[in-house]
């Protein structure tokens, strides 16, 4: 991150924010670094930016072999063609650079309403400034306001009255013109803002003038005014300079040629250009040496953190791809106050660079992967911290152990980052060496190669960096980045949004745009504790062009603020299987994310939405149940049912130990499921465990045959929902706070005389359901070389389940404490009393009931 002032506003000196928000070359342009069409201070930014990751590390204009600067010349193609439309075009970028105009004239103005009556009092007994510190301050404001001033009266008519024969173009020669003004406020910009923070601290009343300027909103606003620092609006000429040279790319884009425009757009650009290089020339010449080998200004398209494994061990890396190399690098630890640098552990020119081939997987060095029982403990423990630190901040004089708390969250988190990703993602250079990297997610890994095989398309030449140029490339990463931080939540301020805990409703409905017939499925993908994990898979449509999916899936989120959609095309072809598990052969064909507006899915009704990928439309809709209510039980009011129903009065009346939907369940599981990748962790389609719950809840005849031919996890998913949707959980309200103190005995012995009993004293239709599902997920667990399913993974699935604190529980908790919280910090010991009871040795029903142990019978 940024230092940051007194203020709490990022502190850049002016030729950062140039370099960060400028970008030229001849493919288009990358506009202003703010997001969402948002200023650092909320004010709208221009809506016409480009959308691809490319910045510059040059605010230059090209330059031919003599050094001399090259006209412009506005992408080919766009002007052919439809002249009205580009017209129309053209008028559209008038009328957002003329809104934008607007805001900024007002904000000049909102600068120059203190400066009158501070010259006023400055000649008096008691002045708040000195005319020298006045006039450093406001250096040129004046003057550029002027000049914003004049141009929008001009244009506005234009707009106005506008049709094909409306020339602009000399209104922005002379906006050109007159940027030696700007060059002038540029010079004095750090001196003005140095005096103004001097100021601020040596007299109050002017650090109160300084903090609440109040700028108006535009004409048809109907807020009046909004409040803005006088550090915020200094910055504003800075950003302002660079966002008229971008307005200039667009036009020429929209312009005819033969419009008498097109010349004096083009004398405008040059200008600016020119403004900006001579800025670039007389503060850092060395950036010249950030160019490619075809001498053209080399671009950041994207960059992030990856893992790299690096001599057998798992090593966090910021990677930079650059229009013309990859480049990896790591942060570098630097003296407290001083910024942040990078070290550059390897780069590769793209030219020379190739991915890996499935008959080359032997040669790859082997991937060592935690149990995931260690990755979910983890999680579980960074649960429990966010809950303590939620709980620490209410706390009186609480805010240093809340310091302790976040910075081993920070450790944990990091470590979670560093060790849960599993899928391989593998380049090569022509000249024999390989690098490995491991991410959470195949959207990602498609994402950098198929950005790295587009920039290949080009015609790239191979390079060699001289030691100084590696230096001031590797040097411009930390200016040209855009991933900042490691993306962990303590990295977060608190303001931020901290994601939706509870259960994700997902119905993926269709998709339409495929050229030829495929066998399609969809994967959905949620962001979990700082990367994303797949968690439903739809059925294969085969041989399609417009798959009907309409398939339902529950997804339980964890801090989670996105969903993502893959589409896959099914490989069959058995040749094409890769000898490394973590490779997925099947092809994607498109792939999308949406943000998850808490606002949008919380509301009771599904919201439906539409994902465009690479031409492809998914279509699908959503709601959102939060945590708290997923806690809550509601009993049944049909008792002739299973869902819903006290166990005791399932199984009396069907004359059975073990509830009906339970056996059948576990045996169809057990024949045809116990290899499936997942079973348990992996969503069901809602649509097929409501129809199994209703054919159980009804004793449709029909049931066997349904079981037989529904998919797998499905009838997992029904199983589960079972016991979820019991009145109270299998191993009941009454015993929960025993089973809580039971699993956190440290003698072995004490332990083991108290689960027993526990055991003992739940009704015998639950001990005997417990007893069977106990050893079933044994059996599953024994499999877990091929379906992935280790003791723990089932038990942090079955855990909450079968043990979770009572409605009064709840109740009483809430005056404390969020239901979210209570979960959080019980989660960890439901685990582990069902872990405990999967790692005893067999345990039978009547050899529990014979037994007596000498232990309290007060439970």
């Amino acid at each position: 991150m940024e230092p940051l002032s007194a203020r709490g506003l990022p502190r850049l000196s002016w030729i950062d924010t140039l370099y960060s928000n400028f970008n030229y070359n001849t493919d288009g342009y990358e506009g202003d670094a703010a997001e969402d069409g948002k200023s650092q201070d909320g004010s709208e930014t221009l809506p016409y930016i480009d959308e691809s990751p490319t910045m510059s590390p040059q605010l230059c204009a090209p330059q031919g072999p003599d050094g001399e600067t090259v006209s412009p010349t506005p992408p080919e193609g766009l002007l052919l063609g439809d002249t009205e439309k580009g017209l129309e075009m053209k008028k559209l970028v008038l009328s957002g650079f003329l809104a934008s105009e607007e805001i900024y004239i007002n904000q000049l103005e909102a600068l120059l309403l203190p400066m009158r009556p501070l010259k006023a009092t400055a000649t008096t007994s008691q002045p708040v400034l000195t005319i020298q510190q006045i006039e450093t301050i406001f250096y040129k404001i004046q003057d550029i306001f002027e000049i914003h001033k004049e141009f929008y009266d001009a244009l506005l008519p234009n707009i106005q009255q506008w049709d094909e024969k409306v020339t602009v173009g000399h209104l922005f020669q002379k906006l050109a013109s007159q940027l030696g003004v700007y060059k002038a406020f540029v010079d004095n910009y750090k001196v003005a803002l140095e005096t103004a923070e001097k100021c601020s601290h040596a007299n109050s009343q002017f650090q109160r003038i300084s903090e609440n300027l109040k700028v108006k909103g535009p004409k048809d606003s109907k807020d009046c005014t909004t409040t803005i620092s006088m550090e915020a609006l200094l910055y504003k000429p800075i950003d302002r300079v660079t966002r008229s040279t971008l307005v200039l790319h667009d036009l020429l884009k929209h312009t005819p040629k033969d419009h008498p425009d097109f010349p004096l757009l083009q004398d405008a650009l040059r200008i600016s250009q020119n403004f900006l290089s001579s800025i670039n020339e007389e503060i850092d010449p060395r950036r010249t040496a950030v160019t490619t080998p075809k001498g053209e200004a080399r671009q950041l398209v994207k960059d992030g953190f990856l893992v790299e494994v690096s001599e057998s061990s798992r090593k966090l890396r910021h990677v930079f791809l650059f229009t013309d190399l990859l480049l990896c690098a790591k942060m570098k630890k630097t003296a407290v106050g001083r910024h942040q640098q990078y070290e550059c552990k390897w780069y590769t020119p793209l030219a020379d660079l190739t991915f890996q081939t499935l008959d080359e997987s032997d040669s790859c060095p082997s991937i060592q992967v935690l149990p995931e029982h260690e990755i979910e403990e983890m999680k579980i423990k960074i649960s429990v911290l966010k809950s303590e630190i939620q709980k620490e901040k209410k706390a009186p004089k609480g805010q240093s152990r809340v310091d302790r708390l976040r910075k081993k969250m920070n450790e944990q988190e990091s470590w979670l980052l560093l060790h849960s990703p599993t899928i391989p993602f593998r380049i090569h250079n022509k000249h024999g060496k390989s690098y490995l990297f491991l991410l959470s997610s195949d959207y990602e890994r498609s994402e950098w190669k198929e950005s790295i095989q587009k920039l290949q398309k080009k015609d790239l030449q191979t390079c060699m960096l001289s030691s100084v140029e590696l230096q001031v490339l590797t040097s411009s990463c930390f200016k040209l980045r855009t991933v900042h931080n490691i993306p962990v939540t303590s990295n977060k301020d608190d303001e931020e949004t901290p994601g939706l805990y509870g259960f994700l409703h997902v119905i993926v409905h269709s998709a339409k745009g495929f050229t030829e017939s495929a066998n399609l499925y969809c994967t959905l993908e949620v962001d979990s504790y700082g990367y994303f994990v797949s968690k439903a898979k739809t059925r294969v449509f085969r041989d399609t062009t417009e798959p009907q999916w309409n398939e339902e899936f529950e997804i339980e989120l964890e801090g989670s603020q996105y969903l993502r959609i893959l589409c896959y095309e099914k490989c069959y072809d058995k040749s094409m299987l890769n000898k490394d598990d973590n490779e997925i052969v099947d092809k994607i064909m498109g792939k999308g994310q949406v943000q998850l507006d808490p606002q949008t899915v919380q509301s009771k009704n599904w919201h439906m939405d539409v994902i465009e990928m690479n031409g492809i439309k998914v279509e699908f809709s959503m709601k959102f149940t939060s945590r708290d209510l997923s806690l809550k039980r509601t009993p049944s009011k049909k008792q002739s049912g299973v869902f819903g129903v006290k166990i005791n009065v399932v199984t009396k009346r069907e004359r059975s130990k073990v509830p009906y939907i339970v056996r059948q369940c576990i045996e169809e599981v057990e024949k045809r499921g116990i290899d499936e990748v997942g079973i348990y962790r992996i969503s069901g389609v809602a649509t097929d465990i409501q129809a199994l719950k209703l054919a159980f809840d009804t004793n449709t005849k029909d049931i066997l045959m349904m079981l037989s031919d529904m998919d797998i996890n499905a009838i997992a998913g029904t199983l589960k929902l079972y016991f979820r949707e019991l009145p109270e959980p299998l191993l009941t309200d009454r015993l929960y706070p025993a089973f809580m103190e039971g699993i956190a005995l440290s003698d072995p012995a004490a332990k083991e005389n108290c689960m027993m009993h526990l055991l003992r004293s739940l009704p015998d239709p639950n001990l005997m359901t417990f007893l069977t599902l106990l050893e079933h997920l044994k059996r599953v667990a024994e499999k877990e070389p091929i379906n992935k399913m280790s003791l723990h993974n089932l038990a942090t699935v079955f855990g909450p389940t079968l043990l979770r604190p009572s409605e009064s529980e709840i109740t009483k908790a809430q005056h404390i404490t969020s239901a979210s919280d209570i979960w959080s910090h019980d989660v960890m010991a439901q685990v582990q009393v069902l872990l405990y009871y999967l790692q005893h040795p067999p345990i039978s029903f009547a050899e529990l009931k014979r037994n007596t142990l000498y232990f309290s019978t007060d439970v």
